[in-house]
């Protein structure tokens, strides 16, 4: 049964026009600061990567640029890797874990791999701890030609030169409460729907692609990840939030039909990681160090094969 809570803008069952946008766009206030916690960060690794602004988000007044990190000695005949963060700007550890990964891991694959980092792709979002961008569209879902999304955009021309050598993707997310309480009901409303509740699973888990599916992949990640926090578990359904399990910790979605960010490049190892920081069994450290884990178990399994 669909549940009767709705949220507090537009109407029920008809979506969003430009009045109802604008009045969520109003709320969405500055709570954490972008140029304050990520571009000190980035600074600092200045004398060990190539940090380099590859676009800017213009949403005015406010505007904000964008950065890549990739290895010093980049070199076309080893292959490629890359990490996103940030593409949905509350997932906090998708942000704080791939920066992390820069500073205390990324030069172990220094002549082995090309290794890319996109930290916060939607600092706008950051800032507001927001699952949209400031049109209120879902840059997760909008990795597609033209793109609606200002934020997809950019990045997918950043990647565009260089997608033949990539030879996998992770990107980092996480899963959180208030994918239940807020976003979730935002979206129904936004898209003129009734809301159906469902669970947050209480771990860590994976999407992998129904189009490409690579489970000796994901099972690596996870058999890492696992050493920092632990699995969710599948409901009494054998799924995790709507989708059915596959293996242990994994699900699958159609990647690029979805227009999810870890289609972009093509690669052949690609994957989406899902942190739960609202669990009473991890700490935000913890959280960081999953999404660290799961990026070098990843790495490591793409250059083995």
């Amino acid at each position: 049964m669909n549940d009767t809570r709705f949220y507090p803008i537009g109407t029920p069952n008809q979506p969003w026009g430009a009045a109802e946008k604008a009045e969520w766009r109003a709320r969405q206030v500055p709570v954490r600061s972008y140029t304050d916690d990520v571009v000190p960060k980035l600074d600092a690794l200045r004398d060990r990567f190539h940090v380099t602004q590859y676009g800017t988000l213009d949403y005015a007044p406010h505007s904000y640029p964008l950065y890549a990190v990739r290895s010093r000695d980049w070199n076309p005949s080893l292959p490629s890797v890359l990490v996103t963060g940030g593409v949905h700007g509350y997932e906090t550890s998708g942000v704080e874990g791939a920066l992390q990964f820069l500073d205390t891991r990324a030069v172990d694959y220094a002549g082995r791999a090309n290794v890319l980092v996109v930290p916060c792709v939607s600092p706008w979002g950051y800032e507001r701890i927001q699952r949209w961008n400031a049109d209120a569209i879902d840059p997760n879902r909008s990795f597609v030609a033209d793109s609606p999304a200002q934020e997809s955009a950019a990045l997918m021309a950043l990647l565009a030169p260089l997608r033949a050598g990539m030879v996998m993707h992770i990107d980092l997310h996480e899963t959180t409460d208030s994918d239940e309480s807020e976003f979730r009901p935002a979206l129904a409303a936004r898209d003129g729907k009734p809301f159906e509740p469902g669970l947050i699973p209480d771990g860590f888990y994976l999407v992998d692609d129904t189009e490409n599916p690579q489970p000796a992949f994901q099972q690596a990640i996870n058999a890492a990840v696992e050493q920092v926090t632990h699995i969710a578990p599948a409901d009494d359904r054998n799924e995790i939030i709507g989708s059915a399990v596959v293996a242990p910790g994994v699900i699958q979605y159609p990647l690029k039909k979805l227009g999810l960010c870890a289609s972009i490049t093509g690669a052949r190892f690609t994957t989406t990681t899902e942190v739960y920081p609202d669990s009473p069994r991890a700490t935000p450290q913890q959280c960081n160090d999953a999404q660290v884990a799961a990026v070098c178990a990843a790495i490591d399994y793409a250059l083995a094969h």
